[in-house]
Order: structure tokens, then sequence, then C-alpha cells
């Protein structure tokens, strides 16, 4: 079978592009030669082909991962279906399985088959943690096994991976030479992979065997997410020498795979100040070629614990506005404990929202909705306006739970309602045909 990228790249029009393009109304032919380009990725395993299809990348509307997994201190397999399930009802696009305890491969197993979501993972999780139970070491693991489980994995039907392959011995040094960090490491993978490389005093297995990792992915026509590894874990990190280079070397490591016919996207920031957001997504689309930008929150102050999801949530719209297509939620128990499954609601619920706020900035043209929902909001129509909010059960229960006297109003009006006063005031001097619609 033909990957995306080679379907496109022969000018076939997949049944994947078609849905997009629907989806999106853009023509598909728009939609296939930005697949050609790398500038759109369709996480499709081929073991998976019942699935949800969604599309990632430039002119399209800026996507939500949610992201679920067991800890060694909180693992219940039923519990993350339970979340999977959740993020999938309330309109997740993708979905990552980042299980770190308990029988990793049926959880994940699990999963997949009580979710149509792409479903993505960090192999490294799994990789470090069978090597700690072997060997009482994580150092102690062989990278062919390493090169073996990813495989595995692709096989279960995973349709993209967040792989660490820009982290090498130049970006570590780069982290010694400026005295480590305010915040640290955070990515779990990624300094476990540092340890390695410092504890066996080698380079990284997936940077230098990158071609290997690459023909796997396309093996199954997975997309290759390429890993923050370093990622700033505080606003006063971001930027800093060690985060740059590994960018730098993610950017070329995506041309290269998009080379060898791989579907690749770069992993961004972190904990980022909102001024250097906008930035951050220029620099990461000028050095990958406009490679697909999968951002982790960002999180723009370090302060907001208990309410990381609203943190979150201002960085996730500043990043849509400015051109970051994949956007992975923050939950209210970010930084605190493993999120349960009201917090992954939650978390969904809020970075639909900021996605949709920066989507409204990015595309000018595609705000008929706002305007349709501001129309029935005026002229009262509660049935009316339900159709066009995000949240349209949320709203109901508000309403409902505080009923106005009349109808045509809400209680926080009541008999001083605006929107009637101002019709009574200007329908009756406007004829239906002068009337906004």
């Amino acid at each position: 079978m033909q990957t995306q990228i080679e379907q496109a790249r022969n000018n076939k029009i997949s049944k994947q592009v078609a849905i997009i393009a629907k989806d999106e109304s853009i023509a598909p032919e728009i939609i296939m030669r930005r697949v050609a380009d790398g500038e759109i990725v369709i996480p499709c395993n081929y073991n998976r082909p019942n699935q949800k299809v969604c599309g990632i990348g430039t002119g399209l509307r800026t996507k939500v991962n949610a992201s679920i997994g067991t800890s060694s201190d909180i693992c219940d397999i039923n519990h993350e279906v339970a979340k999977a399930v959740a993020a999938e009802q309330e309109g997740a696009d993708s979905l990552m399985e980042l299980s770190a305890g308990g029988d990793l491969d049926a959880i994940r197993r699990a999963v997949l088959n009580n979710c149509t979501l792409p479903i993505g993972n960090v192999p490294l999780y799994q990789a470090f943690c069978e090597a700690s139970r072997k060997y009482k070491n994580p150092n102690k693991l062989d990278p062919e096994f390493l090169f073996d489980l990813i495989e595995k994995q692709l096989g279960d039907g995973l349709s993209f991976m967040a792989i660490h392959c820009g982290i090498n011995r130049y970006s570590i040094e780069r982290l010694r030479k400026q005295g480590y960090r305010y915040g640290g490491l955070v990515s779990k993978g990624g300094t476990f992979m540092v340890n390695w490389m410092d504890y066996n005093k080698k380079e990284n297995p997936l940077y230098e065997q990158f071609d290997r990792v690459c023909a796997l992915m396309r093996k199954y026509d997975a997309v290759l997410s390429l890993g923050n590894g370093i990622r700033a874990g505080a606003i006063h990190d971001s930027h800093d020498r060690a985060q740059m280079a590994e960018m730098i070397t993610n950017c070329e490591l995506a041309e290269l795979g998009r080379k060898m016919g791989t579907q690749m996207m770069v992993e961004g920031p972190g904990h980022v100040p909102l001024n250097e957001i906008e930035a951050n997504i220029i620099l990461e689309k000028r050095m990958s070629g406009n490679a697909p930008y999968y951002v982790l929150g960002p999180i723009p102050a370090d302060t907001g614990a208990g309410y990381d999801h609203i943190t979150a949530a201002i960085g996730a719209a500043q990043s849509s506005k400015a051109g970051a297509d994949l956007i992975c939620y923050i939950t209210p128990a970010e930084h605190l404990a493993l999120p349960n499954v009201d917090d992954v609601r939650e978390g969904v619920r809020t970075t639909r929202l900021a996605c949709r706020v920066g989507d409204i900035a990015k595309y000018p043209d595609r705000r008929d909705n706002e305007k349709a929902a501001a129309m029935a909001r005026r002229d009262m129509q509660w049935d009316e306006l339900n159709k066009y909010l995000l949240f349209p059960d949320i709203a109901q229960q508000i309403r409902e739970s505080r009923s106005p006297a009349k109808e045509d109003t809400c209680s926080m009006c009541g008999d001083f309602c605006a929107m009637r006063k101002g019709a009574e005031i200007f329908y009756n001097d406007l004829s239906q045909n002068k009337r906004r619609k």
C-alpha cells in the first residue's frame, strides 16, 4: 500500500484526503498538495483502518490532543479506558496513551479497542520501564529492544509516535555549558534518554539511526512526531541554548524524514512567556519547511497550578493564532497529580475553546458560526443559539438551573434586559430588509 505522502505525490486523492477536504471545506487538491509537501499530516496506521480521520497542518482547523496514561502510583486499566472515552466524547481530535505503570501492552490495546481517535504514544516510556523491570536499571536498555518495541506498538495500531530523535550529545553539552536550568528537565522520555547517553557514553540511537526510525513509521504510514525532550519547564528557561539546539535538530530531521517519504511533525514547548509564543512558531515553521507543529500547552506562567488548564488555554489561543497546528491539552491536575475523568473533560473543553479563539483570529473568513451565534443571542432564540455553541449541553444546564421569569430573556438582567429593549427600539425603526442578518 502507498503511504499518504506517496499517494499525494502521485496526484492521487486518498479517501482520508477527501474526508478532510469535506470537513474543512477546502478543495481536496489543496489538501493533497500540502500532504505531498509535508505541510499536512494524516495519522492513519494501516493496521487500524476504522479510526477517525484527522488532518493536522497548514490551513486546517487547529486540532486538540488529549493525553492519558497510568503512573507507578495510579494504575487502573478501566480508568484509562474511561478517560479515553471521555476525551472522544468531548471532541478531542487525537489521543496520546502515555502509561508508565502496569501491563503497558494490555493498557495500550484496551485503549485502542475502545476509542476511535488516532492514538499516539511515547515508546521510550515502555522501553525504559521494561529495562528497569528486567535489569533494575533503565540505563541497561538495549537499543535493539527499543526498535523492536517501536514496531510492536505500531503493529498494534498506533498512528503517531513522539520519538526523541533530536536529543544528541551536542544539545546535552549546551545544557551543561549554560549551567543547567531554573525549571530542570520535565520530559520523562527525554530525561531518561539523556541519562542513558550519559551512563553509556554513547550517542542517542534514535538520532544515530534516524533512517531506521523513519522506515518503521513509513511501513505503517504513521506520523513521526519529533519529541521535545529538552523543552523548558519554566518560562525563565524558554528558548535557552539547549532547547534551541534540539529544535534546530528536529527541524532538520523533519526535512530529512519527508525526503524519505515519512509523515513528519515537530513538537514544541513547554513553558513559554506570552510574548515569545509567536516567535517560537515562526522559527519552527521557517526552519522545518512548514512542518506541522504540535505544541504542548504552552504554559505562559509558572504559578497557575490548580488552574493550569486556564493558563495553558491563554497560551494555546496565542499559539493557534500564530500558526500552531495541534495543541496538547492541559488539565486542572497539571503539575499536581494524574488527571481523572473530570480533569480530562475539562482539559479538552478548555483547549477546544482556546483553539477556536485562535482560529477566529487566524482565519478571518471563517467567522460565520460566531455571527450566527451572536444574532441568535441578540434575538433571544435560545434553541437556535445552542446550534452554534461549542458546549450546548453546559449552556442548557446553566440556563435551566436559573430559569428566568420571562422566556425571552435570562435571569442575569430580568426586566432590565438590554437585548429586549434594543429590539424594541430598533426593530420598530428598521424594516426586515434593513435588519442585520
